[in-house]
């Protein structure tokens, strides 16, 4: 086989590699589990090590269930979990510290206190951020501040800050290039997403060296080949998106005001809006959808923190499942009388509430309360937190016509969540074929720069629905439903 794709996904809980052939149709994959660590409440941590062996291993599996040459992929992409911070050294390319992970709210502490100088103003307009413990920058600095020796280093140009994109790239080009992309740097709390630069005077306030910091690319870009020794060719790094970026792509969700949310650990939505940079005022996020060609497309995103670990939280934590596709035959048999609400605010609620203090909550139980109502709960919570962020965004952005959900994660295989998500939106919910669109946006994105594929508006076209799921609960159920979900989280917060 000639001109394939390897797509690297590095996710939260585990990396995965596929190999694309030129129309995008996957040929072998593979993916790999890795540890999670929680030195304390509300930490969370990586060992960077780990995962750059997890990345290693699953795309030469992908390669081998191909089986293809290495000389036949003809570009890389990467698509990779957000936020999530490595600091490492240039000279010997060893992080200093276990990678703080995006989940983490250890800086909770720094965010009020800068909010509390009055400087959440300013990083919202210049980065279109929330001054929270979610973004990269906080992390940072606490990294510089708590590693013996590391803000020294810093200031000498010893060090390099990544995401996890950056960090991989960093690595397979044997330290050759340190580069990220529009999207990834655009959730770190110092990328200016209007000018498209780093912000000198942000820099100042988090106490972040420059020097740290790596060149900032188009998503569709060179950057740079893959150490030989590693897959036994020199291959083209040509594709970088954030991972919910990189499903809006892949969902082809290339016209504003077109929407997309992905299920996995946490729930993403995005709404395109096109070349304007919408400013919330319901507390969402301005971000950058993606840049090609020199030319910024921005979204608002509502961030969910906690979609898919609270059913993880069901199978490993209380032990009421022994897979998480259980739940959806647990919900189906649920109770209808009972009104059981599990607010999942294992670290803090995410959009529009924003309380990284909250912790979860179950209201309504009762003696007859059971497996079954409690996985309903779960993937329920899913459904009225994507309601709060769709209003929201239909604040924001005005009239904008009739809603159409694109979804995809893993979390979309299951048909009774999937429904219940369009009766509670009461709006209609597409899955397509290729629930993995994350890995398919960092396809593509590769494949478009290496010449493989169209532009975006032809590969809009090929972009296909597998199920539409069209809302039949009655009004008068969702609505009390809704309000019993409204009430639950006032409570929580109050």
């Amino acid at each position: 086989m000639t001109g394939l794709i390897l797509a690297i996904d590095q996710g939260t809980t585990s990396s995965r590699a596929i190999v694309f052939d030129a129309k995008l149709k996957p040929r072998g994959s593979g993916q790999k589990e890795f540890r999670q660590y929680y030195p304390k409440s509300g930490w969370v941590e990586h060992d960077p090590e780990e995962i750059w062996r997890s990345v290693l291993a699953v795309s030469k599996a992908a390669l081998k269930k191909a089986k293809a040459r290495p000389q036949a992929v003809k570009a890389i992409g990467i698509t990779n979990q957000r936020e999530t911070v490595v600091i490492w050294n240039r000279r010997t390319g060893k992080p200093i510290h276990k990678a703080i992970v995006w989940q983490d709210r250890r800086t909770a502490g720094l965010c009020e206190k800068l909010k509390a100088e009055g400087y959440e103003e300013q990083f919202t307009a210049r980065t279109g951020l929330l001054l929270d413990p979610y973004f990269s920058g906080t992390k940072i600095r606490w990294l510089l501040d708590h590693v013996k020796g590391a803000r020294e280093k810093a200031e000498k140009g010893e060090l390099a800050f990544g995401t996890i994109d950056s960090f991989l790239i960093w690595r397979l080009t044997g330290g050759k290039v340190h580069a990220t992309d529009a999207t990834n740097a655009s959730r770190t709390l110092l990328y200016n997403i209007h000018s498209g630069q780093w912000d000198e005077a942000l820099l100042r306030i988090l106490n972040v060296p420059a020097s740290l910091l790596p060149e900032v690319k188009d998503c569709a870009a060179d950057f740079g080949t893959t150490d030989p020794a590693l897959f036994g060719a020199a291959l083209p790094i040509c594709g970088v998106a954030g991972d919910q970026q990189a499903a809006t792509i892949g969902q082809a969700c290339f016209a504003p005001g077109m929407m997309k949310a992905t299920y996995g650990t946490g729930c993403f939505a995005l709404l395109n809006t096109g070349e304007r940079a919408v400013r919330s005022n319901n507390r969402l996020l301005t971000t950058v959808a993606y840049q090609i060609g020199g030319q910024r497309t921005y979204a608002l995103e509502g961030a969910i923190f906690i979609a898919g670990a609270a059913v993880q939280w069901l199978r490993d934590g209380l032990k009421l499942v022994r897979t998480a596709s259980e739940t959806g035959r647990l919900a189906k048999a649920a109770d209808p009388h009972q009104h059981v609400y599990l607010v999942p605010a294992f670290v803090g609620l995410g959009a529009p509430y924003w309380r990284s203090d909250a912790r979860g909550a179950i209201f309504g139980l009762t003696r007859g309360s059971t497996a079954r109502e409690l996985a309903q709960a779960a993937l329920e919570a899913i459904c009225y937190q994507t309601r709060d962020l769709l209003e929201a965004m239909q604040k924001d952005m005005g009239d904008t016509g009739a809603t159409i959900l694109r979804v995809d994660g893993g979390m979309t295989a299951s048909d009774w969540t999937m429904q219940r998500l369009a009766d509670i939106l009461d709006a209609p919910v597409d899955r397509p074929p290729i629930l993995e669109t994350t890995a398919l946006g960092a396809a593509y994105l590769a494949g478009f720069k290496a010449g493989l594929l169209p532009e975006p508006a032809s590969f809009a076209k090929r972009w296909k629905r597998q199920t539409r799921f069209m809302p039949k609960m009655k009004a008068a159920e969702r609505e009390a439903k809704y309000k019993g979900w409204s009430e639950a989280v006032r409570r929580l917060l109050s």
